[in-house]
C-alpha cells in the first residue's frame, strides 16, 4: 500500500476518485472491517479494452488493501444492454455468445485480483437471479420505488432523448435491474460498496436508494473518472481500433507499443492510474524532459504489460523492441532510430517501420499518411501505402523520414 492513511486517500492521490456517496462514512467502514465492493462488467465482447483498465486497477488496489473485490458478470444485463454513454441500442447477443464472452472476461479479472489463495476475490453472475425474476412480482416489489420523473433526469436517459436517439423500453429497465443487483449482492455477499465509471453514478445511486427503502440498509457508491488522453480522446481507442486486453485480439507487442507511444503530457497521469510504482518515483519520472521522458514511457509500457500479460511477456516484448531498433530509444518523439539489417531483411513495409519506431500510433495511421502523401523519404514523397523499405533507400546507411511538414526523423541502418 501507499504511505497514506486510507484506501480512499490512495484513490485520491492516484486519480481514481471521482464521486463518492458519504465519503466520511465510507472512510470509517474501510477502517473497521473488510469491505466487499463490486464492479459490474457486461459480457458484450470477448475482451475488455484499456478503457476498462481504471476499474480493474481500482479493484487491484482494493485487494491490496485487504478488502474483497467482487467481479459481477452481467450475464443477465448483457441481454438488455446498458444505455449509459451510448447513442444507439446495443446489438442483442445470444445466450451462447454471452457465456463465451463471460468466460474470457474471467481470465482478465484474475490477472488483477486472484480468485484463489488466502484472500480470494469473488465472482458472481447476475443471470443467476435476473433470469429467475417473475415480471409482475418484480414490478410490485421493486418497480414502485422508481418514478419516471427521476429516471428521466439521469444522463443515460436524458442524453439519448435530447439527441432524439431511440431508447427502448428494454434499455429503460437497465437501471432498475442494476439497482436490484446491488440489493442482491448486499443480501447474499455482504457487499456494501459499488464502484463504476463516472457514467454509472445514476445507476449506483438508484441501488443505494433501493436498499435504503426495502432493507433499510446503508450502502455506498464510488465512481471512477472517465480517462481521456491529453488531446481529449477517449482511452481505449486508436485509429486501428480498440486496444484490447486479450492477447488474441491484440498482440502483446502492440499493447506494449500503445503505452510506449503515450504523449508526454499523459505520462504522469497514466503511471499513477495504471501502474503500482510508488508516487515519489512517478513524480521523478514525470519531471523528465526531452529524450529522457522516454525512460518514463518505457517504464509505463513495461509495468502495464506486466500486469496485463505477465512479467515474462513484458520483458520479451521490451527486449524485442530494443533489438529491432538498436539505437537505444524506441518511441515517440525520438529524432533518430536505428534499425538492424537483420530486422530489415529483404525489405520491410514502411508502415510497419513508422509504427515500430513509434513515430505514428498505428500501422493503419501510417498507411493513411503514406497514401495521402504525408510521408517522404530523403525528400521524395511516397504515396504507395504498401511501400516496402529496403537497403536501397539508405544513403551511407541513413534515410531521412519526413511526416507532414514539420516532423523529421533520421533512420540509420546498422
Amino acid at each position: 500500500m501507499e504511505k497514506t492513511n486510507s484506501l480512499l486517500e490512495v484513490f485520491a492521490a492516484r486519480g481514481f476518485l471521482h464521486q463518492c456517496t458519504n465519503r466520511e462514512g465510507l472512510e470509517q467502514l474501510f477502517a473497521k472491517e473488510q469491505v466487499t465492493a463490486y464492479i459490474g462488467y457486461d459480457a458484450t465482447a470477448g475482451s475488455l479494452h484499456v478503457g476498462s483498465l481504471v476499474t480493474l486497477m481500482a479493484m487491484r488496489w482494493l485487494h491490496k488493501a485487504g478488502h474483497c473485490p467482487l467481479f459481477l458478470l452481467g450475464g443477465g444485463t448483457s441481454k438488455i444492454g446498458d444505455p449509459s454513454g451510448r447513442d444507439e441500442t446495443r446489438k442483442l447477443l445470444s445466450n451462447q455468445e454471452i457465456t463465451k464472452n463471460a468466460e474470457a472476461l474471467v481470465q482478465i479479472f484474475s490477472r488483477y485480483a486472484p480468485f484463489d489463495g488466502d484472500h480470494p476475490a469473488l465472482l458472481r453472475n447476475n443471470a443467476d437471479w435476473l433470469d429467475k425474476l417473475e415480471y409482475i412480482p418484480f414490478l410490485r416489489e421493486v418497480g414502485r420505488h422508481f418514478t419516471l420523473n427521476r429516471m428521466l433526469t439521469f444522463d443515460s436517459v436524458k442524453s439519448r432523448l435530447e439527441r432524439e436517439q431511440p431508447l427502448t423500453f428494454l434499455e429503460f429497465n437497465y437501471m432498475v435491474l442494476q439497482a436490484w443487483d446491488f440489493l442482491q449482492l448486499s443480501r447474499d455477499a455482504g457487499c456494501k460498496l459499488q464502484m463504476g465509471g463516472s457514467d454509472q453514478w445514476g445507476n449506483i445511486v438508484c441501488g443505494i436508494e433501493l436498499a435504503r427503502r426495502i432493507d433499510e440498509t446503508e450502502l455506498f457508491g464510488l465512481t471512477l473518472p472517465l480517462v481521456t488522453t491529453a488531446d481529449g480522446a477517449k482511452m481505449g481507442k486508436t485509429a486501428a481500433g480498440a486496444v484490447w486486453l486479450d492477447g488474441e485480439k491484440l498482440s502483446v507487442g502492440e499493447f506494449w507499443q500503445y503505452w510506449r507511444n503515450t504523449a508526454d503530457a499523459d505520462v504522469g497521469k497514466f503511471l499513477r492510474l495504471f501502474t503500482e510504482l510508488p508516487l515519489d518515483e512517478i513524480a521523478r519520472l514525470e519531471k523528465l524532459e526531452g529524450r529522457e521522458i522516454n525512460e518514463a514511457k518505457i517504464r509505463l509500457a513495461n509495468e502495464t504489460t506486466s500486469l496485463c500479460h505477465g512479467e515474462s511477456a513484458a520483458v520479451q516484448v521490451a527486449e524485442s523492441a530494443q533489438a529491432a531498433f538498436a539505437g537505444g530509444d524506441t518511441g515517440a518523439g525520438t529524432d533518430e532510430q536505428t534499425i538492424t539489417q537483420e530486422t530489415l531483411g529483404e525489405g520491410l513495409a514502411l508502415a510497419t517501420v513508422l509504427h515500430d519506431c513509434a513515430w505514428v500510433a498505428s500501422r493503419s495511421e501510417a498507411r493513411r499518411l503514406i497514401k495521402g502523401g504525408g510521408v517522404a523519404l530523403s525528400g521524395e514523397k511516397v504515396d504507395d501505402e504498401n511501400f516496402v523499405l529496403t537497403s536501397a533507400q539508405f544513403m551511407d546507411g541513413v534515410v531521412q523520414v519526413s511526416i507532414g511538414r514539420r516532423r523529421k526523423f533520421i533512420l540509420r541502418l546498422k
